[in-house]
């Protein structure tokens, strides 16, 4: 299973957490949130993608990161149509994933995401909370029982050291067929943005021999 640590902050932490090799590691670009990116990314090892997190953002901002950045990955949080992820990736490198996250509740129709089947490269299941993100609390993952079409999604929301056991669980049933990685923020951290690297060295080498 992938990992991606999302709401990277600071340099020497970014650093640290990039010697683990995560798979992806995601930066938000969104003055609202507490893990806000500014000024400019560390090297890194080339084979640990860079996720860029917007929400409701402009079209020429983002493509203004991803130019900046060299992002390998635009992750949507906000309320963009599919018509917006296309024209991201017209725009852009034919190699940039697009990504767009859902928030999970009962009340969630799953219908919506075919719109999206042509426009994005993966979805982004997440708790909905008051936070667009990193609101540190599980959805229930049985909702995912109802989601029947084949795009890879990255799993989201309150994913922490304890929750191993049942993450190991999930994936061994149906509704994980399409889980292509894990999405790990807030229980990972001191304060936001600063990720605790011990505890997360162990997730991934765990989540390692769960394979």
């Amino acid at each position: 299973m992938k990992i991606k640590v999302c709401g990277m902050k600071y340099e020497e932490n970014i650093k640290s957490v990039a010697v683990l090799e995560p798979d992806y590691l995601g930066f938000i670009f969104y003055d609202k949130s507490k893990r806000n990116f500014e000024g400019q990314i560390p090297e890194i090892a080339a084979d640990i993608k860079k996720a860029g997190v917007f929400v409701n953002a402009s079209e020429s901002f983002i493509n203004a990161m991803i130019k900046e950045h060299s992002l390998d990955m635009v992750q949507l949080h906000g309320d963009e149509t599919n018509t917006y992820c296309l024209k991201l990736r017209e725009a852009n490198r034919p190699d940039l994933d697009i990504m767009k996250a859902f928030s999970m509740s009962k009340e969630f129709d799953f219908k919506i995401l075919e719109d999206y089947m042509t426009a994005c490269d993966y979805f982004l299941f997440d708790t909905k909370g008051k936070e667009r993100g990193g609101n540190g609390t599980l959805f229930d993952w049985k909702l995912l029982k109802d989601y029947k079409l084949d795009k890879p999604f990255f799993l989201s929301g309150g994913i922490g050291p304890d929750e191993l056991d049942q993450v190991a669980a999930f994936l061994k049933t149906p509704m994980a067929k399409y889980c292509y990685a894990l999405d790990v923020n807030s229980k990972f951290e001191t304060e936001p943005g600063m990720k605790k690297v011990l505890e997360l060295k162990k997730f991934i080498e765990l989540n390692a021999k769960e394979e």
